[in-house]
């Protein structure tokens, strides 16, 4: 066995349904008095069902600026509020976004947080943020960016449409394939991206099928705890790259980018990463990785390509630029040609062959 070197963040977890009437319990075991919400402004309403704790504690306003991609001016904007309110802890509910704005301002704060995600996004277990400005999107690592409790509730998911429930599953499921294969795999976070990446791979189908099916529900909530937890210990590589390219450059969707894209860049790995092609063969109960992630993609009601989100075809060699700069650390080495390649098979989408030459 190779040498690791393993971290785990100290990380308070709610699971179950019902659990957000945990959230006064979690206030008081962080000592803050005075939450203020943080989402989208399609959610702002929710501060009328999360309620008063004892002692005084509470959420006493909300912040429904939260959007795709961390916008940093939009981070500037809500900061304002943040010390508007007198804030002492930050509670971020909803998906990535909200998540994302509550990490951005966490970072410019220090004030803790409490995530109650609403998808399957898994950002809320990683010290990871990504931020975009002036058209590009660039990522940071910093422990302060990670919250100290997570609640999920199940109940919550319920009502996430088949669209939603579906491209947010993929998103996390990208987080542990390629958990699998990232420079700081080790045999622990094997074992958790194998479990998140089953038990997403079955939930999804059956969440497309009959949104209230409470233990699909249940199993990709799991899931994406686990993909997130992957994401944190192993790091990113070429998958996490383009995405970030692609969605800060282009304003493409974040989740449904993760969907895209994944089959393709498992594609150009998969030569260089037998130990992880077994790993997902055992999960996805398949000899062929990659075109189960396809077959699983198709049957999905989700955007198949890059050009169905909305990305112009002469995009495709810029993104090539741009993954190429600054790249992320790679099982297989990055060149132009190839990878120029995968971003043509993802634009064009179902048919396309696998760009693993």
């Amino acid at each position: 066995m190779q040498p690791f070197v393993h971290e785990t963040a100290a990380c308070h977890v709610r699971f179950g349904h019902g659990s957000l009437a945990a959230l006064p319990d979690v206030l008081a075991g962080m000592n803050c008095q005075r939450g203020v919400l943080i989402t989208t402004p399609r959610q702002g309403s929710a501060l009328n069902g999360l309620g008063h704790g004892a002692e005084g504690r509470a959420v006493v306003g909300s912040i429904p600026l939260a959007r795709m991609h961390t916008p940093v001016d939009v981070t500037e904007e809500a900061l304002v509020e943040v010390r508007a309110f007198g804030a002492d802890c930050l509670v971020a509910l909803g998906g990535g976004s909200a998540i994302g704005l509550g990490k951005a301002l966490a970072l410019r704060t220090g004030l803790p947080q409490i995530a109650i995600p609403t998808t399957y996004a898994g950002s809320e277990m990683t010290p990871v943020l990504g931020q975009t400005e002036n058209g590009r999107k660039t990522t940071l690592r910093n422990p302060i960016v990670q919250p100290k409790a997570v609640i999920y509730d199940v109940d919550l998911t319920l009502s996430m449409p088949a669209d939603v429930s579906a491209a947010s599953g993929m998103n996390a499921m990208a987080h542990a394939v390629e958990g699998l294969y990232a420079r700081n795999a080790n045999p622990l976070v094997r074992l958790m991206a194998q479990d998140a990446v089953r038990a997403m791979a079955a939930a999804l189908p059956a969440i497309v099928a009959d949104g209230q099916d409470r233990e699909a529900r249940a199993q990709a909530l799991y899931a994406a705890w686990l993909c997130g937890i992957v994401l944190a210990s192993a790091g990113m590589a070429i998958h996490h790259k383009l995405c970030h390219t692609l969605g800060g450059t282009f304003g493409l969707p974040h989740a449904q980018t993760h969907a895209v894209v994944l089959p393709h860049a498992l594609a150009y790995n998969a030569s260089h990463v037998p130990e992880a092609m077994d790993a997902l063969a055992c999960a996805l109960n398949t000899d062929d990785p990659v075109a189960a992630l396809h077959g699983l993609l198709r049957g999905l009601p989700i955007p198949q390509s890059l050009g169905a989100l909305g990305m112009p075809h002469d995009g495709v060699a810029r993104a090539t630029a741009l993954a190429l700069e600054d790249a992320y650390w790679n099982p297989r080495p990055l060149e132009e040609a190839p990878l120029r390649a995968l971003l043509e098979q993802a634009w064009q989408g179902p048919g396309a062959v696998g760009a693993s030459a």
